[in-house]
């Protein structure tokens, strides 16, 4: 996934491993759970937004099912449709529309996992 995908709509995607940027924006962790090894100070997370993350069924069952992305990702798309999701959804949406929003992730894959579903789901027209 490339450093900056989703620029134009005021969205980026790092690896929480990756130094600050000065064009970071707003940070925001978009992982159910704390990377390891990363301090607090050292991570810079303005937001940590584990309700837009995949349940911890539906990450514990992909993790079974690597090769069933596109199941994965309709899976997915249906958590963020849900009550809690949408306000977060809009949130994100309005600070991305005031600034950049940078999305926080520690999977070593990020195409192959919950981001570019999110991002989509964060770029589509409300």
């Amino acid at each position: 996934m490339a450093k900056d995908a989703g620029a134009a709509t005021g969205f980026r995607v790092r690896r929480i491993y990756d130094d600050v940027d000065a064009g970071d924006g707003l940070r925001v962790l978009v992982d159910r759970l704390w990377p390891r090894g990363v301090s607090k100070e050292r991570a810079a997370v303005d937001d940590w937004c584990k309700v837009l993350t995949p349940s911890a069924g539906l990450r514990t069952w992909y993790h079974a099912h690597p090769d069933r992305y596109a199941d994965f990702a309709r899976r997915y798309r249906a958590e963020l449709a849900g009550p809690e999701q949408v306000p977060a959804t809009q949130r994100l949406r309005e600070q991305a529309r005031a600034g950049s929003v940078t999305l926080l992730t520690a999977v070593k894959d990020p195409e192959h996992s919950h981001v570019p579903v999110l991002l989509a789901h964060l770029t589509d027209a409300p």
